[in-house]
């Protein structure tokens, strides 16, 4: 029991530093595309991995530490601290409810396929709930980017498709390839 807890933080620790360099470079790669913060990384990969293979919670805490790093570190884009929370501590700890799905992709009897659409289908509920609150935070927060005569709600929409798509076929691409090729990754059932 003790292993295991030390293994989770250690997990934990790791996964979030991941996120935190592949963040760092997809803003490098990115060249400030997108002038209000975003960038196309695969941050969310070591929030999925965690979220799949230790639940909501090692999912949350992963994400909620990547926030807390950029925001340390000073590469977050804030404009007040509501926005900052939306943006970084809440989007990001959203991508770990992808774990919701832990105990259906931990099944015994499931076969691949089954597992894969579970894995796939926690990836999307992620990335849906971190693109919701950068959508508001747009909203909110970011109006005053808009075109003269642009809807406020399609320019939140638009400018933040336009980074997280990319990184979410990106990121579930890579998942899903791992999952394929090693599953044991994600999986926490015993060896037979």
């Amino acid at each position: 029991m003790r292993n295991n807890r030390l293994l989770y933080l250690v997990e934990v620790a790791i996964f979030a530093a991941m996120a935190f360099v592949f963040d760092l470079l997809g803003n490098i790669m990115s060249f400030s595309l997108w002038a209000q913060g975003g960038s196309v990384s695969i941050a969310m990969v070591p929030i999925f991995l965690m979220a799949l293979r230790w639940g909501v919670k090692g999912g949350v805490v992963t994400g909620l530490l990547l926030g807390l790093l950029q925001i340390v570190s000073g590469t977050a884009y804030i404009l007040t601290p509501v926005q900052g929370i939306l943006d970084y501590i809440i989007a990001f700890s959203a991508v770990g409810l992808s774990g919701l799905l832990f105990s259906l992709i931990q099944k015994k009897d499931n076969k691949g396929i089954t597992n894969a659409l579970y894995v796939a289908f926690g990836i999307l509920l992620g990335s849906a709930l971190r693109f919701l609150a950068h959508f508001i935070a747009g909203i909110v927060f970011f109006g005053a980017g808009a075109a003269d005569g642009q809807s406020v709600i399609w320019f939140s929409l638009l400018y933040n498709l336009s980074y997280l798509l990319p990184s979410v076929l990106v990121s579930g691409g890579v998942i899903l390839l791992l999952f394929s090729s090693a599953p044991r990754l994600l999986l926490k059932k015993p060896a037979h």
